[in-house]
């Protein structure tokens, strides 16, 4: 019937529960309806706010939550998500407080860094320690924080914790708080996001339970840190890790029996633009232990820096063999593209491979691929060349080297940024048809992706 309002019809449970799903400023917005409306949003059991959203006056911001948290302080809270990086909010933490009181299973706040001093007008950084009750909670299932700081309770229990993600916190100077005791008091703790900015020399994650672990990038980590610093990863169940950008001078890999995947976007060493000395032997040891800690993986990922980097390292020492692994996507120089062949060596039983050229203005190295590594003869069966923008010699000469050489290559896939500018699909495809190709079954497929 036209016109008519199921919504309404709801139980007022369910709307609750829809609401709970929008961010409160459009749940509020709901109020407006009808009267049986007016105050559904106050019981909608969680809390999603942007200071964004409100006027220049903490007190608007601190009123609203209290409102919220007081209309119905026995019911059950599911979330309380709260971005106020924009203000400082005194006594902001009684309210985290509050709500882990009322069963929350997911916290997600967002503090502000800093403050302005209203008497000399600097700016100085402000830390907001979270309350005590956060670190036994038994409800807690999700944990997201950015810039907020972390005291030692003594204690730490959060027996349902599966899910945190800690954004450049900060431990309190006086106590004995660190990652690694914080995670080890969460016996079933799946996801780890780590983006630190603290001084310790020495960051530990030493858990049975995690499965997956990301380092992200982040623009502003400081470039001007003086102390070497290390991370060290002890988690036999991880299948998962992602490391990026070199926010860690060291990595310290063990037990990582499970690992399946992994996407690395270092080159060893803390520093912009800086890549590590081949003759520092403490470096190579470090290198050649990581390397051989991950060798069990099955799907790599690696950057064009972390290729540098490995290409140094070849220099002076052998690339571990990564007997499990079949996938691997890398993104390769175009000057370091005379290191494939010893890198693919280090693959013996990898079947898909995903190419991408980085072209750079760095100097090539003499372009003859003519060694064949050990997976060419047994098991590449499909190849992707991803990241050209037209067709010439070297592409040329990338293209044939696998067809000429790989004995059960099934599909060469050759993918353009845009369509090529001098030269036709038709063109290219029959350039390659014309080379003998060791795989009769190999099916050649130009592609062009185009955004």
């Amino acid at each position: 019937m036209p016109g008519f309002d199921r919504i309404s019809e709801l139980p007022e449970s369910l709307i609750s529960q829809i609401l709970l799903h929008l961010p409160t400023k459009d749940s509020v917005k709901t109020s407006v309806l009808s009267t049986r409306w007016k105050n559904l949003w106050l019981n909608v059991p969680g809390l999603d706010l942007n200071c964004r959203d409100f006027p220049f006056d903490n007190n608007v911001l601190i009123d609203f939550i209290d409102r919220f948290l007081q209309f119905s302080p026995e019911s059950r809270l599911l979330k309380f998500k709260v971005d106020h990086s924009r203000d400082e909010i005194i006594k902001f933490p009684d309210r985290i407080r509050d709500a882990v009181n009322r069963g929350i299973r997911v916290l997600d706040v967002v503090s502000n860094t800093y403050y302005q001093d209203a008497d000399d007008g600097l700016v100085y950084p402000c830390i907001e320690f979270m309350p005590l009750n956060l670190y036994t909670s038994t409800t807690l299932v999700s944990l997201k924080l950015s810039f907020s700081g972390l005291q030692d309770p003594g204690f730490v229990y959060m027996p349902c914790l599966k899910f945190m993600h800690l954004r450049e916190v900060r431990w309190h100077s006086s106590g004995t708080m660190n990652l690694e005791k914080l995670v080890s008091g969460c016996p079933v703790l799946e996801e780890l996001i780590y983006l630190h900015d603290d001084e310790s020399l020495v960051t530990r994650v030493r858990s049975r339970s995690l499965k997956r672990l990301s380092i992200p990038f982040e623009n502003n980590i400081s470039c001007f840190r003086r102390v070497a610093q290390t991370f060290e990863i002890d988690a036999p169940g991880l299948e998962y890790m992602s490391l990026k950008e070199d926010h860690f001078d060291r990595f310290v890999v063990k037990n990582l029996t499970s690992l399946f995947m992994i996407d690395l976007d270092i080159k060893f060493i803390f520093g912009f633009g800086r890549m590590f000395d081949p003759e520092d032997l403490a470096k190579r040891n470090e290198i050649r232990d990581f390397l051989t800690g991950i060798s069990s993986v099955r799907h790599m990922i690696i950057s064009h820096q972390t290729v540098k980097a490995l290409h140094i390292y070849s220099k002076v020492g052998p690339i571990p063999k990564f007997n499990n692994l079949s996938r691997l996507q890398a993104e390769f120089p175009s000057s370091l593209l005379q290191f494939l062949p010893a890198f693919l060596e280090s693959l013996p039983n990898l079947k898909h491979l995903i190419l991408k050229i980085v072209y750079s203005e760095d100097v090539m190295e003499e372009f003859k691929l003519v060694n064949v590594p050990r997976c060419f003869v047994s098991t590449l069966e499909r190849v992707e060349i991803k990241g050209l923008f037209d067709w010439g010699e070297e592409d040329m000469k990338i293209a044939s080297y696998f067809l000429e050489n790989s004995a059960v290559l099934e599909k060469l896939i050759v993918c353009f940024m845009g369509c090529p500018q001098h030269y036709s699909e038709s063109d290219i495809y029959e350039e390659l048809n014309k080379v003998t190709k060791r795989s009769r079954r190999c099916q050649i497929i130009i592609d062009a992706e185009l955004e």
